[in-house]
């Protein structure tokens, strides 16, 4: 797979400098400022709403220039905004809710604002001026340090290349990223090519407040010791490992946070990748539980009767972080046997040992040897011996780190610590000449070329903002409109994997969405569909009034039934029952004098 890079450039505009008359080209992309800012078919509210975009995403302009409302309608107090979204479709955002970000696509541009001039002498060159400016003003106490990778940006691509090396999920979303010359792996992945690994490793692509974070150093940080365990739970709370061990007494938050404490780990770091490994759901039991059987589903004869006597030997040994667990491995024996009996070798036969040990591991093979953030836990390429670079990476999946990057994000943004001062080492390598973009779309949270996100579902939905548990949906402020929902799951689970239906049946695009609405979600290799429940709406039309109020008084008195998610509505107080206090409640809600808790 020795191919040169395709670096497609797109040349928007020119910029001219005046003291050489010579002209630069950019790349200039909408940065959006708003959650569900509408896309419309022209300049002008009046015209028709084609989608809604995402709070934090990227999204191609057509042109570097504005568009007036011909037809005087002032409901936008800016002009507007022709940008890419969805591959080559097009549309118009108002700009009061863009930032147009520039990004040069060669490094010789002479620094003329504050900020630039900073970002200058810190050593970034040009074209990551215009993320992290638009980084640094919304964050100020953000702080970013160049990593100076010593190899030209072609040459490592090459080294990143060789099938295996990478891998991304066969999806027909990322037809245009999949190398057909490579072998497909377990669970669906597939090789990548150069450009697609090129748009991956690119952290010129990723300078976003969500996917920042893959830049962070993963030490401990004695400044967020307070707030560690809460942001573990907030991370891990809701999945299948982390509940099932609380029911027998251990509390895995306290764990990572002590052993995050004595081996120098972040606790959100590690509470990200336990969660990108495992998941939220039960599929790897046996790596969690401790407890390991064969599945003769998959394995018959010899084979079968190997592994089946192994369980005994497996049994209470447990592996948090998949070690182990490499895609020969499972072709030849599967997941659990690999994970267990790389457990049992290194005497992880504690839940306290498993994550004692696996951290050890992450600190002293990994953070220890220069690779001390998840870009480079992934990408290995910050190495002064060129025939270490592409080798002992942790994972193969290429979108790792950015999802990892947006779990962190979500946990600092929900604490309300998203202001502390977080360095960031930023990788620089030799000779990035060209910007990359794989299509017109060119959008970190939105464009075509992004995949279903590899995330849990439930993962997704939490991250976006709401509350997950099985079946249902909730944590909906009252009076959301169904696109804010739409946009938010998006950002985090891709383009195009949500749809939603209302109480009928149909399709639905816009509008209050209320208890009973369903919410249709696909990740890379699941589909979930979770209803809608918005505390205090038990009519299901997405407000709380009179009808709601007679609906619950009637329950109370047995002469009406609420079920399902209607019932769950009524039970404003979440003690498990209806009754008075949520009458209450949402009597004191309607007449403005009691907010109910989503």
């Amino acid at each position: 797979m020795k191919k040169l890079i395709t670096m497609i450039i797109i040349f928007v505009s020119f910029f001219f400098i005046t003291n050489n008359a010579s002209a630069t080209s950019y790349t200039a992309r909408a940065y959006i400022l708003d959650q569900g800012a509408n896309v419309r078919t022209g300049p002008g509210t009046q015209n028709k709403k084609l989608t809604s975009l995402g709070k934090g995403s990227y999204y191609n302009l057509v042109e570097d220039k504005t568009y007036k409302d011909t037809n005087n309608y002032y409901d936008c107090n800016s002009d507007w905004y022709q940008i890419y979204y969805n591959g080559t479709a097009t549309g118009y955002v108002c700009g009061d809710h863009v930032e147009v970000i520039r990004s040069y696509s060669t490094d010789d541009v002479a620094p003329t604002t504050t900020c630039e001039i900073e970002m200058s002498n810190l050593g970034f060159p040009s074209s990551y001026w215009g993320g992290l400016c638009a980084l640094k003003e919304k964050h100020p106490n953000w702080q970013f340090t160049p990593l100076k990778i010593n190899y030209d940006w072609s040459y490592i691509i090459e080294k990143e290349s060789p099938c295996g090396t990478n891998l991304i999920y066969g999806s027909s979303d990322n037809a245009g990223f999949i190398d057909t010359t490579c072998a497909a792996y377990d669970s669906g992945y597939v090789g990548i090519t150069q450009t697609g690994l090129a748009y991956y490793m690119d952290p010129r692509n990723f300078l976003s407040d969500r996917f920042i974070f893959q830049f962070q150093a993963l030490n401990y940080d004695n400044n967020f010791s307070s707030n560690y365990i809460n942001a573990v739970t907030n991370i891990i709370g809701s999945s299948e490992f982390y509940k099932y061990h609380l029911n027998l007494g251990t509390n895995i938050s306290d764990l990572i946070n002590s052993n995050g404490l004595t081996l120098n780990v972040s606790p959100i770091f590690t509470a990200s990748r336990m969660l990108q490994e495992l998941g939220s759901k039960d599929s790897l039991y046996s790596l969690y539980s401790g407890v390991y059987t064969a599945d003769s589903s998959t394995y018959y004869g010899q084979k079968f009767i190997e592994l089946a006597g192994s369980a005994t030997a497996y049994q209470g040994y447990y592996n948090f972080f998949n070690f182990g667990v490499s895609d020969s491995c499972v072709q030849s024996n599967g997941t659990a046997y690999c994970g267990l009996n790389y457990a049992y070798r290194h005497g992880w036969n504690s839940v306290n040992a498993a994550i004692q040990g696996g951290l050890s591991q992450i600190a002293n093979n990994y953070i220890a040897a220069g690779q001390h953030t998840g870009y480079l836990q992934k990408f290995n390429v910050n190495q002064t011996n060129s025939s270490s670079i592409a080798t002992h990476q942790y994972m193969t999946n290429v979108s790792a780190p950015s999802s990892e990057s947006a779990i962190t994000y979500n946990t600092y943004n929900n604490l309300n610590i998203l202001e502390s001062s977080f360095i960031f080492n930023i990788p620089v390598y030799n000779n990035m000449n060209a910007t990359i973009i794989n299509s017109p779309g060119g959008a970190v949270d939105g464009g075509e070329d992004n995949p279903p996100s590899s995330l849990p579902i439930s993962t997704i939905v939490t991250s976006s903002g709401y509350k997950y548990s099985s079946n249902y949906i909730s944590g909906i402020a009252i009076g959301t409109d169904v696109s804010t929902i739409k946009t938010a799951i998006e950002t985090i689970g891709g383009p195009n994997t949500v749809t939603i239906y209302n109480q009928s049946g149909s399709v639905v695009n816009s509008g209050i969405i209320g208890t009973g609405f369903k919410v249709v979600i696909n990740n890379s290799s699941s589909v979930e569909t979770l209803e809608v429940v918005i505390k205090g709406d038990t009519s299901g039309d997405g407000v709380v009034n009179a009808l709601d109020l007679l609906q619950v008084q009637k329950n109370i008195l047995g002469t009406y039934s609420l079920s399902g998610a209607y019932q769950m509505a009524g039970d404003t107080s979440s003690d498990g029952s209806i009754n008075a206090l949520d009458l209450l409640q949402i009597q004191k809600s309607i007449l403005g004098t009691y907010s109910i808790v989503q």
